[in-house]
């Protein structure tokens, strides 16, 4: 599949690789995906960040993602759920890093780089994402995979990635707008 992916969308994968093992994280995840497509300039993807509001320097996206981490990558919608059961995440959390600091179920291990010389493995939402994005470039017709196939799968996938980016009004069908002006015709 890789061999379909344009420079800009190997530029994203291989980002999403740098900042898990930069955080000494064991698996990539969606939220990966993500911040390493906040940080491509100049792709068909940061022209729709951009058009749709999303700052240059993203870091509002940045907090809502290390936000969500600390509360162990549980989205927004997951932690509604348990309170609906009785279970009051933010209360866990607290307790949590009052016993063992701030950021104690983020996952992030004490020393962060690659463990073992392996590089971390796809976690399931990643994988769904670089499948969704084959998928929609597939139901478009186009012969390659893009940045926005994957910003575009990014906002279907769920979990904290979508979540964010629709806090952030990236939704599938404002990037489609942005993008695709809704109808066949591409923009740019």
């Amino acid at each position: 599949m890789f061999e379909r992916f344009t420079k800009d969308a190997r530029a994203v994968v291989g980002g999403a690789v740098e900042y898990a093992e930069g955080s000494g994280e064991r698996s990539l995840g969606a939220e990966c995906l993500l911040l390493a497509l906040l940080d491509r300039e100049g792709s068909r993807a940061s022209f729709a960040l951009a058009a749709l509001g999303v700052p240059p320097r993203r870091d509002s996206v940045r907090r809502a993602l290390e936000e969500a981490r600390r509360r162990a990558g549980l989205s927004r919608a997951e932690s509604e759920a348990l309170a609906g059961l009785g279970i009051d995440v933010s209360e866990i959390v607290a307790r949590v890093e009052r016993e063992h600091g701030a950021g104690a179920l983020s996952g992030t291990p004490a020393r962060p780089g690659r463990r073992n010389g392996r590089r971390p493995a796809f976690r399931p939402e990643a994988k769904a994402v670089l499948e969704r994005s084959l998928r929609i470039a597939l139901t478009r017709r186009d012969r390659h995979i893009g940045d926005e196939h994957l910003l575009l799968a990014l906002t279907v996938v769920p979990g904290v990635a979508a979540e964010v980016l629709a806090d952030h009004g990236v939704t599938w069908d404002s990037v489609n707008r942005v993008l695709y002006g809704g109808g066949e015709a591409k923009a740019g």
